[in-house]
């Protein structure tokens, strides 16, 4: 265990299309953090509450409005940041979040064609002042994520998606990176997990 009062938390997200293989390093970098003396919570979106697990199965399975669905992604997201990241940065945790508001702009924006300035107005008022300290930005081409996608389990309602769809996600994603440069880093997700695993511990001794 840390001294939080000594060590204040860190908010890390992790993105990328469905199937650029973030979740695959999500654990590494979970137990990386936790070799350095860190206490982790990893979570994810939508989800990482009761709550937020039941919106996550309507979002992910259940037809309806884009609008409906951005404020469904940012109503589970407010719950998220209730629950449990704000109480685990102020207990001076680190928190390691599959996802987080730049996947609204990439699938709600980019994909589904929803106004940015929409969803810009739904960031400042479910978050105004808290962004990530560090966001992961998984990139890869949509084809290659595509032959990723395991075959023998039952493709949500985004993962059926065409591959026009995710190269508007991923064009979504790459702008968000070049407006964000201070906290959004890309990831070449092409290369072995061994080279994406030297990158990413590369990254996280900076912030360490």
């Amino acid at each position: 265990m840390t001294d939080s009062s000594a060590a204040p938390g860190k908010f890390i997200t992790f993105e990328g299309i469905d199937g650029a293989g973030k979740s695959t390093h999500i654990a590494y970098v979970v137990a990386l953090l936790e070799k350095h003396g860190k206490t982790v919570v990893s979570t994810r979106e939508p989800g990482g509450t009761a709550l937020g697990e039941k919106l996550r199965a309507l979002l992910l399975h259940e037809k309806m409005h884009l609008e409906t669905e951005a404020l469904l992604m940012f109503a589970s997201r407010r719950e998220h940041l209730a629950q449990v990241i704000e109480p685990g940065l102020a207990r001076g945790d680190w928190v390691v979040s599959d996802r987080f508001t730049d996947a609204s702009f990439a699938y709600q924006g980019g994909g589904r064609g929803l106004e940015r300035a929409k969803l810009e107005a739904l960031e400042q008022w479910v978050h105004p002042r808290r962004q990530p300290d560090l966001t992961l930005l998984f990139d890869v081409p949509p084809g290659v994520a595509r032959a990723r996608l395991d075959a023998t389990r039952t493709l949500d309602k985004f993962e059926q998606e065409q591959a026009d769809f995710f190269s508007a996600c991923r064009a979504e994603y790459l702008r968000r990176a070049a407006q964000f440069p201070e906290r959004m880093v890309v990831i070449d997700s092409t290369v072995s997990i061994e080279e994406t695993r030297a990158r990413l511990a590369e990254i996280l001794q900076k912030l360490l």
